[in-house]
């Protein structure tokens, strides 16, 4: 199980991006404009810098929904590996088989 302020860290950073996701995005598309000066272009860099590091979406990780586990998650499901194998094994999610060869 992760720890509960780890947990906490990814919630605030999942906030914080959907609240400057609009600004993040309108920001990108007008620096990409290529009518504009590269003074314009910096100083658009500079907004963009300038909001807070947690905001951007490559900070994010996935979790585990069970244990918190940041490594091995299926996005199908959303659980970390050893979590669906034993889910799996009990026959707790639906259309999923183990493998047998």
């Amino acid at each position: 199980m992760a720890k509960k302020s780890l947990i906490q860290r990814e919630h605030k950073r999942k906030k914080l991006e959907e609240k400057y996701r609009l600004i993040r995005q309108s920001l990108k598309k007008k620096s990409k404009d290529l009518s504009l000066s590269q003074r314009e272009i910096r100083k658009i860099q500079r907004k963009l810098q300038s909001l807070p590091r947690n905001s951007a979406p490559t900070r994010l990780h996935r979790r585990c929904l069970v244990t918190g586990r940041p490594r091995a998650n299926y996005r199908d499901f959303g659980l970390s590996g050893h979590i669906l194998r034993k889910m799996v094994h009990a026959c707790l999610l639906p259309g999923a088989t183990k493998s047998s060869w």
